[in-house]
């Protein structure tokens, strides 16, 4: 028996979805200026060990004057790197372990992701403002869930702001044990981009679910589907990264110009690529168990556990595109940008199959609430 319509708790977390959109949005300034300036710093850095290794090269004239002045000077170099400006210049220990480093002034951060010595002040900043929008965001979710008197998830709109707290509790949740800040950007840009599409295209009023919904499948079923949505969201991120990593590896080694600094704080593409394999992994477990259920639930609701409806067909897609990512990468060597692509078009499936589905297919999954 369903409960009561609570229009006021539905307009306190509309209110609540929109102060969270508000402070994501200064979360993703905050990652953007730390990229800016965390590149800025490494560019002085190179410019101090240019200059110094040019002045290691002038020649020293006879006579023990323009000697002594020469060895004044280089230790005057080394005084200014040492003193407190220069180890504010300097990259942070886990760049200074850079995968290029002496290869032309190719760096890139550890692959192990720890978080190193010297703290980033526009990063700490960005992470302590996610933080508050996640918790912000959370109060959205949970005012919903009082306002409909059930799990927020019964329409695309209820789907995609549910999903889009998961994906960025889900990053926050990381940066425990990995220094994941460089995906900050990104993963920040994409949950705004959720939380617009969510209040624009599909915004809906708060209500019953239709009866085909009332079940306790719709908490096992479409909780684990968001879950895995969210981690493919974060592997769509690194996947992307991992594409502009490998070219800029690839110009940097031709002798071309490092145009993009700000990715010597992104971990190298062989490292970003073995990451995104172990999330899409875990992922793929859980989209696994999003098929079963499905069909299990189909079976109570409809009598069968198949009947090729338009979104049990994209569903059991996107489970076959990534287990061939997972198989391929696996058995059939297929590393680097192949396997990037290959799980940016699982991701691309899971969007379709979100949108375009859900709105212009017709079938029994025809719930979106537009």
């Amino acid at each position: 028996m369903p409960f009561g319509i609570n229009e006021t708790m539905g307009q306190y977390s509309e209110l609540f979805m929109l102060l969270a959109a508000g402070t994501y949005t200064v979360a993703f300034i905050a990652f953007a200026w730390d990229l800016a300036k965390s590149s800025k710093a490494l560019r002085a850095v190179d410019l101090r060990a240019a200059q110094a290794g040019a002045a290691a090269k002038v020649p020293v004239t006879a006579g023990g004057a323009t000697g002594a002045g020469a060895r004044e000077g280089s230790r005057g170099v080394e005084a200014r790197l040492d003193g407190p400006a220069g180890r504010a210049e300097r990259p942070s220990s886990s760049a200074a372990k850079a995968s290029g480093a002496g290869t032309g002034g190719f760096m890139t951060a550890d692959g192990d992701m720890k978080y190193a010595a010297e703290r980033r002040v526009p990063a700490r900043v960005a992470v302590a403002v996610t933080t508050l929008a996640v918790v912000i965001h959370g109060a959205g979710v949970v005012t919903r869930a009082l306002g409909a008197g059930r799990v927020p998830w019964g329409n695309m709109y209820e789907f995609l702001t549910t999903g889009a707290f998961l994906v960025a509790a889900v990053f926050l949740l990381s940066l425990i044990r990995r220094d994941l800040r460089f995906l900050g950007t990104f993963v920040v840009g994409l949950v705004i981009i959720m939380l617009v599409a969510a209040s624009v295209a599909f915004w809906t009023p708060v209500g019953h679910l239709v009866p085909a919904l009332q079940s306790y499948w719709l908490v096992i079923h479409v909780s684990i589907a968001v879950l895995s949505s969210a981690l493919f969201t974060l592997t769509f991120a690194m996947s992307a990264l991992q594409l502009v990593q490998t070219h800029r590896q690839k110009t940097v080694a031709a002798g071309g110009a490092d145009k993009l600094g700000f990715m010597r704080l992104v971990p190298s593409a062989l490292s970003l690529e073995n990451l995104s394999y172990r999330i899409n992994a875990i992922a793929f477990i859980g989209w696994t168990f999003t098929l079963m259920f499905g069909a299990i639930w189909a079976e109570k609701a409809w009598g069968r556990f198949w009947g090729w409806d338009t979104k049990e067909v994209w569903t059991f897609v996107i489970w076959v595109v990534y287990a061939g990512y997972l198989h391929a990468r696996a058995t059939r060597g297929w590393t680097g940008t192949r396997a990037a692509w290959l799980s940016i078009v699982g991701y691309l499936c899971v969007i379709f199959n979100f949108t375009i589905v859900n709105q212009f297919f017709n079938g029994l999954h025809s719930y979106s609430g537009l």
